[in-house]
């Protein structure tokens, strides 16, 4: 008789999609609200996006439980940063820290895959994406978590980034306008919850533009 070994891992997947869309003078940073754990729904209303300073928004997916030890880290190290200058941290500074924050737990990694959002010091929408162990690209659009393989080929065939290899280097902002931008997100969730049972429920759109920030939602199939 072979002996049967039950094993334990300290990680999850709670499934679930992010999508973040820069523009000129905006960004657009999307997730759905499913949160599950194999076939199971946990709950249909769960925000996986957080508000980490005055232009910078973060959406993550993976596993929830080390999603929220991370958005804690940033919170306090962000405290600490407006405490000794003054004033909020920009959307860079944040994308290097939260890069710093996943590569020193390079070797028990936060298990989070997450897209960060927002305006950068001269107004421009930002985009930053990342793996579990803090590798991030500034780039135009980009998608993490379970609906990913789905979304980002829709997303290339409609925005055609152009390549980081050509000379002089081009502007990552997409073309389209900031309700074009809503409406594509819409369009690519409505999309991908046809196929990703992770994905679903309700898509929640957060808008950052001069004026400030907004959010909207939109129901997806419940099934």
């Amino acid at each position: 008789m072979t002996k049967q070994q039950a094993n334990w891992s300290p990680y999850d997947n709670n499934g679930g999609s992010c999508v973040a869309i820069a523009g000129s003078d905006y960004c657009v940073i999307a997730a759905d609200t499913r949160m599950s754990t194999g076939y199971n729904i946990l709950t249909r209303d769960y925000s996986k996006i957080s508000h980490l300073a005055e232009k910078c928004v973060m959406a993550s997916s993976g596993f929830q439980a080390d999603v929220k030890a991370l958005q804690k880290v940033l919170f306090a190290r962000h405290l600490t940063y407006q405490h000794q200058h003054n004033k909020q941290m920009s959307c860079p500074a944040m994308a290097q820290l939260l890069s710093n924050t996943l590569y020193y737990k390079r070797f028990f990694p936060y298990y989070s895959f997450n897209v960060l959002g927002g305006l950068d010091s001269e107004g421009k929408g930002c985009v930053f994406t990342y793996d579990a162990v803090g590798s991030y690209e500034r780039v135009g659009y980009s998608s993490q978590g379970s609906g990913s393989t789905l979304i980002m080929p829709f997303l290339d065939n409609q925005l055609k980034s152009p390549s980081p290899l050509l000379l002089p280097a081009q502007d990552a902002v997409t073309p389209l306008s900031e309700t074009e931008a809503v409406d594509l997100v819409k369009t690519v969730f409505a999309s991908a919850t046809e196929r990703d049972i992770y994905t679903g429920d309700k898509v929640e759109i957060v808008i950052l533009n001069a004026s400030g920030i907004h959010r909207e939602f939109m129901d997806l199939r419940k099934d």
